[in-house]
């Protein structure tokens, strides 16, 4: 038996090798300092006082909310956790994209097809959203499908730099795999150049801003349209807030239009991107991660669908709804399956299209199946 004095030592060095590995590489997956991002933020529309803004009041947490959220914390934590393995579907991309499809991979990470281009939103391929491999919020279901299986893609677009929507391990596997831009709100940049993203790669946009991505061949020689649209949310990967902007992406071909939110509160760029840059004839807007701590930057079901309706000119049956950022991480203190169920009856009162895929499952609007409540029979 060993002495108590070794087997504190040995207790002691146990310890520092597990913080060791919950801190390993946490610097790098951080990414830029701030200093490295203001250069490239300075003078945009929404930044002023070294930080960016909404242009709508928003708090992140509403006032007087902290007791009640670590009180959540400690009696919900495993609220939104699935009471059984979710189901998968393989992804078989087709070898030429369709006019308008969409692949959830799960949360917000999604593969676009509009007008034969293809566009990859939001990939995050990592077990852990956090910058440390061992603490943070895991996966609740597997990636459906590598990296290495998705096709050559005319464009990457990131919503903000949250971890569950920017992860530097995925951003590493694309620059290999992949040969296309990462189009970005205006900070983002500042991270891809850390990770080793060529500089010819990186297109920074503010709010309103375009850029037109695609094959100089072809059928659909006259490139795919996308702007960088105003969002309600917040950014930071570390102690500082707001260095990098936040966004949502419209993509408009020649003849299809999709947006895609990202994460964001209910907000009136809605409807003013839907004047603008619509209407969509599909829409990828957040259901999940709401509170009522936190209204101002996580919209819930209810009002997804009203966004819906606001993108599309105040019409909620034009176009076709599928739902992102639920499902896949334990973000909030809701049931697993509220989200969804919430969604479709809001949808279902509204006269709103929805389509809610399995992850992995590709998503043609031409050619919709029988809706299937498949969540439901997780157990």
């Amino acid at each position: 038996m060993r002495a108590p004095s070794a087997v504190k030592a040995l207790a002691s060095a146990l310890g520092l090798g597990v913080l060791a590995r919950a801190a390993w590489g946490l610097p790098g997956a951080i990414g830029a300092r701030t200093s490295e991002i203001e250069p490239t933020a300075a003078g945009k529309s929404s930044y002023r006082d070294g930080r960016f803004h909404n242009t709508e009041p928003s708090s992140m947490l509403a006032a007087g909310a902290t007791a009640s959220l670590l009180w959540s914390g400690l009696t919900k934590g495993r609220a939104g956790r699935p009471p059984g393995p979710v189901p998968l579907v393989r992804p078989e991309p087709p070898e030429l994209a369709a006019d308008l499809a969409v692949t959830w991979y799960g949360h917000a990470s999604a593969l676009v097809e509009v007008d034969g281009f293809r566009v990859l939103a939001d990939p995050v391929w990592s077990e852990r959203v956090s910058p440390s491999p061992l603490i943070g919020p895991s996966r609740l279901h597997p990636v459906p499908g590598t990296l290495t299986d998705i096709p050559k893609v005319d464009a990457v677009i990131i919503s903000h730099d949250h971890y569950d929507h920017l992860d530097k391990a995925t951003v590493e596997a694309l620059v290999r795999k992949q040969l296309a831009p990462f189009v970005v709100p205006v900070g983002i940049g500042a991270h891809l150049r850390l990770w080793g993203v060529p500089e010819d790669r990186i297109i920074e946009l503010d709010w309103g801003g375009s850029v037109v991505v695609g094959r100089s061949a072809g059928a659909h020689s006259g490139g795919l349209t996308i702007t960088c649209a105003e969002a309600r949310h917040f950014s930071g990967r570390g102690l500082i807030r707001n260095t990098t902007l936040w966004a949502s992406w419209a993509l408009a071909g020649p003849t299809k239009r999709v947006y895609f939110g990202g994460d964001t509160g209910y907000t009136k760029a809605f409807s003013q991107a839907g004047a603008v840059l619509g209407p969509f004839d599909l829409t990828l807007l957040p259901i999940g991660a709401y509170d009522h701590r936190w209204t101002d930057v996580h919209m819930n079901p209810e009002e997804a669908v009203r966004a819906h309706a606001d993108l599309n000119l105040g019409d909620p049956s034009y176009g076709v709804f599928v739902p992102i950022h639920w499902a896949t991480f334990n973000l909030a203190f809701h049931e697993w399956g509220e989200p969804v169920d919430r969604l479709v009856a809001a949808a279902d009162a509204a006269g709103t299209q929805v389509v809610v895929p399995k992850p992995g499952q590709r998503v043609v609007p031409n050619d919709l199946p029988p809706r299937v409540s498949w969540w439901k029979n997780v157990e």
